[in-house]
């Protein structure tokens, strides 16, 4: 009965702190996310799935980094860079995240008009119609109301395994693949380091660190809850992962097995399948990239104005009235409205933008990951919270492995 007790006790503290990690891992899989992982899938079959167990590992020390600081801080991680480092410093590092996550919001707009486009309807009814939803939940909702609506978005996200399912993929060649390291050769191909980057870039974004601590910060999430907070982003890490994971094996099973090497957006993707894996495979993958997109469009303009005002020490908060954090709610409606109306621009590069955006999370990601750690191993700032010495050798190895990847990819475009 004790043993019951402590077991009940424990899931009431998981499901009362439940939200912010695993909200923020799942957001990760948006329209630009989805892209990658299709044309990843489409183009090299299921030979990139050996990036899923590594990069789902190194997404769970790098968020809980992020969960620990938040909850023995009580502060951002903005407002931590702005305090320790200077404003000047952060002034550069917000220009930065705002310029990266304003492609991105572009991606998801873009992902929310191809989504719609395949139940034929357009994206200057379908883009407007859901900036201005987006809009009304964020400005008028408190965060326990928002989180709600982001937590039942989360779980829509099964319909990308059931596509995963219905398109019959080589089971065990995705098993093998997925354990296989990749041989040698492969890097000498500028367009699997191309995707490999943009896989990390997409998996481990820089704005979901600020987002993901900001939150855990809203929340009102304490050291004593830290352990049932940790677990909220393992969940969160694995499951996304999961999705990641069935989308790359949708897509080659289906695409890269019938030839279809390239694919201009995620709706093509989905397009794509109707004939290959039937009506409800092409229904589940389009309304997952809807959700998606939906879902990524509410959350990215929220994480670059949390950063933003954080950074600055300006109000910031979906508790506060639009009165009390008036930059943080207009600045929000900058981004929001500019993203959607670049997308309802005739003939504007949506495709290239999308995967372009991905590469620059991964080119940025570095530079978030020093800072975090110069942070949380101030032992002045987390006192016994600061790394062990295996967490800053995985944290510090992930740094590494993004910055010779970005490398690569920098040398093989310049000697292409």
């Amino acid at each position: 009965m004790t043993s019951w007790r402590r077991w009940r006790t424990s899931l009431i503290l998981f499901l009362a702190v439940l939200g912010p990690g695993f909200i923020t891992a799942n957001v990760d899989n948006d329209a630009g996310g989805i892209l990658t992982y299709s044309q990843a899938g489409a183009q090299f079959g299921y030979t990139l799935l050996w990036t899923m167990i590594p990069i789902t590992l190194a997404l769970i020390i790098v968020q809980e980094m992020c969960a620990r600081m938040g909850v023995v801080t009580g502060k951002g991680l903005s407002d931590l860079i702005r305090e320790e480092f200077g404003l000047r410093m952060t002034f550069v590092m917000m220009i930065l995240l705002v310029v990266v996550n304003f492609c991105n919001v572009i991606a998801e707009f873009s992902g929310i008009a191809g989504s719609m486009q395949l139940f034929h309807i357009s994206k200057y009814a379908s883009v407007p119609a859901c900036a201005f939803l987006v809009w009304i939940l964020v400005v008028k909702g408190d965060y326990k109301s928002v989180e709600k609506v982001f937590l039942i978005a989360s779980v829509f996200y099964i319909t990308y395994i059931v596509a995963g399912v219905l398109s019959g993929p080589d089971w065990h060649l995705a098993l093998v693949e997925t354990v296989k390291l990749p041989g040698r050769g492969v890097w000498s191909d500028k367009m699997y380091v191309y995707s490999t980057v943009a896989i990390i870039g997409t998996t481990i974004s820089p704005w979901m660190q600020f987002y993901l601590q900001s939150t855990i910060v809203e929340k009102g999430i304490n050291v004593r809850q830290y352990k049932a907070s940790r677990l909220d982003v393992i969940v969160g890490s694995f499951f996304t992962d999961l999705v990641a994971w069935f989308i790359v094996v949708a897509c080659a099973a289906t695409l890269f097995t019938h030839g279809i090497r390239n694919i201009a957006d995620p709706a093509d993707a989905a397009g794509a399948m109707k004939p290959l894996a039937g009506q409800y495979a092409f229904i589940l993958f389009a309304a997952g990239l809807f959700n998606a997109s939906l879902f990524a469009a509410s959350i990215l303009p929220l994480s670059t104005a949390y950063t933003v005002c954080e950074g600055l020490g300006l109000e910031s908060g979906l508790d506060k009235s639009f009165k009390e954090a008036r930059f943080f709610y207009w600045f929000y409606t900058l981004l929001l409205a500019g993203g959607a109306g670049i997308v309802l621009i005739p003939n504007f590069p949506l495709v290239k933008f999308t995967i372009l955006s991905q590469v620059l999370n991964g080119v940025l990601l570095p530079i978030v990951l020093i800072f975090m750690l110069r942070l949380i191993n101030k032992h002045e700032l987390m006192g016994k919270y600061t790394n062990s010495r295996w967490f800053n050798a995985m944290a510090w190895l992930t740094t590494v492995i993004v910055i010779v990847l970005s490398g690569m990819m920098i040398w093989n475009g310049f000697h292409s």
